[in-house]
């Protein structure tokens, strides 16, 4: 007999999302992204953070001033596009742990990704997250809301 309990496609891959998220050394934003193509095989994986060759110790990571992380952070998405280093991304899924702003919607738009699943949406309200939303549903992409059936998911170091 089989086992019944195991996780569905959008639970393993939004927990890589998250792993990804792990990563991250923002202080206060950890985000973590996958693309998957449609046999469910992952195409690449990215998170929050500064390009190849940035220190993370010599650039800021501040919020307000004139100095502040949001001029050097590539975002999540971004990142995982990238990271696919000339693959082709259409017809992908991307699951992200945090709804795209409307920078990385045309990232999104740009490289065929077809279906955007998030975890949060903290930001919606917001006019970027608007337009966002605005761009993918006029050019295709379809966005969701995961809602998983699992509070949680163990990963262990610990031999089997």
């Amino acid at each position: 007999m089989k086992r019944t309990d195991y996780i569905s496609w959008d639970e393993y891959f939004m927990g890589v999302a998250l792993l990804a998220s792990k990563r991250s050394k923002d202080p206060n934003t950890q985000v973590g992204a996958c693309i998957v193509d449609e046999n469910n095989i992952i195409v690449s994986t990215g998170y929050n953070g500064l390009p190849i060759g940035c220190s993370d110790d010599e650039y800021s990571w501040e919020r307000e001033g004139s100095d502040t992380k949001y001029q050097y952070v590539v975002h999540a998405e971004l990142n995982t596009i990238l990271n696919a280093t000339g693959k082709s991304l259409r017809g992908t899924r991307l699951y992200v742990t945090l709804f795209p702003c409307n920078e990385c919607a045309k990232a999104i738009i740009q490289s065929g990704i077809k279906e955007v699943v998030y975890m949060s949406d903290k930001y919606a309200n917001t006019q970027s997250c608007i337009t966002s939303r605005r761009m993918m549903k006029s050019s295709g992409v379809s966005t969701r809301k995961l809602s998983p059936s699992l509070k949680s998911i163990l990963i262990s170091f610990d031999t089997i």
